[in-house]
């Protein structure tokens, strides 16, 4: 059963699309309609997927929309938005230190990735 977002869930989301790729400003008036589905990712990380009012189910190539990194060289994580075939399709967390993260992070906590040759 697909329900809605959190408000800190949102607020995220939110801030990714509007910091993201140039595309992804576009998705802000889907995420008024997304909701989470049931998926639960096998790894236990806090990734989540989208359904999005009156839109077929999202399917086809990943594209990734906003991607961050977040933590510090112990703990460093990465998160992005990603879309398919136009339809915002979910949020993924992963671990680039160790575990992919549990729980999503604070918008406040995200940096960009380093430009090449930083």
């Amino acid at each position: 059963m697909n329900r809605e977002l959190s408000p800190s869930e949102g607020q995220l989301i939110r801030w990714m699309l509007e910091h993201g790729t140039s595309r992804a400003r576009a998705f802000l008036m889907q995420l008024e309609n997304a909701k989470a589905t049931s998926w639960r990712c096998p790894c236990g990380c806090a990734s989540i997927n989208f359904a999005i009012d009156d839109m077929p189910e999202p399917s086809g190539e990943l594209s990734i929309i906003a991607d961050f990194l977040f933590g510090n060289d112990d703990d460093l994580s990465g998160v992005f938005v990603f879309e398919k075939n136009g339809a915002l399709a979910g949020v993924e967390v992963y671990g680039l230190a160790g575990e992919a993260p549990r729980t999503l992070p604070l918008p406040e906590s995200l940096r960009p990735f380093p430009k090449q040759g930083e």
